[in-house]
């Protein structure tokens, strides 16, 4: 009988030890990748989303990588398509995009920070994200590659990345939101 109380008060134990470990674990810091895939061209709603999640995610206490893949390499590209190529830009899809005035207030007041420090065009975004909150950004070289783009010509917040690095990248992630 005794053996049998012993026993249960055990498992119990042994329980709430297990309970109290997945409390803890959701408290700590999550590994968050956003997967960036579609270009500015093709849907600016999902590729202008990913710079406010990232900030949230870090203001949560958690760590992020943004890895910009397939059709959105060409908006981290300085001069991309034939026409900006043919007038010489200098310039990225991302930086010619500004944010509007009523995505900068919301993103004001829901971050905790001052108008002036809320960013003018998602360019800037992604440099502030990396220089000032520690997300890191990666491109993906091969898609670099096929769409003809001289890794030079990719914004500096963004660091070309070959294939086998990517999949370090997806494997060691907690979670992965894809845009």
């Amino acid at each position: 009988m005794n053996r049998q109380i012993v026993t249960m008060i055990l498992a119990m134990c042994m329980t709430l030890i297990g309970i109290a470990g997945l409390g803890t674990q959701h408290a700590s810091a999550a590994s968050i990748l956003i997967h960036m895939k579609t270009s500015l061209a093709e849907d600016d709603a999902q590729i202008c989303a990913v710079p406010n999640v990232a900030w949230a995610a870090v203001k949560a206490g958690h760590k992020v990588t943004i890895l910009v893949d397939a059709s959105a390499v060409t908006s981290v590209t300085k001069g991309f398509g034939f026409f900006r190529r043919l007038v010489g830009s200098d310039s990225t899809a991302l930086e010619r995009a500004g944010l509007p005035e009523r995505e900068r207030q919301s993103v004001s007041e829901q971050m905790g920070v001052p108008l002036e420090q809320v960013p003018h065009n998602y360019g800037e975004y992604f440099e502030i994200l990396k220089s000032k909150l520690g997300v890191e950004i990666y491109g993906n070289q091969t898609m670099m590659l096929l769409y003809k783009i001289d890794p030079a010509r990719v914004a500096s917040s963004v660091t070309p990345l070959p294939l086998e690095k990517m999949v370090g990248l997806f494997v060691s992630a907690d979670h992965v939101i894809v845009y």
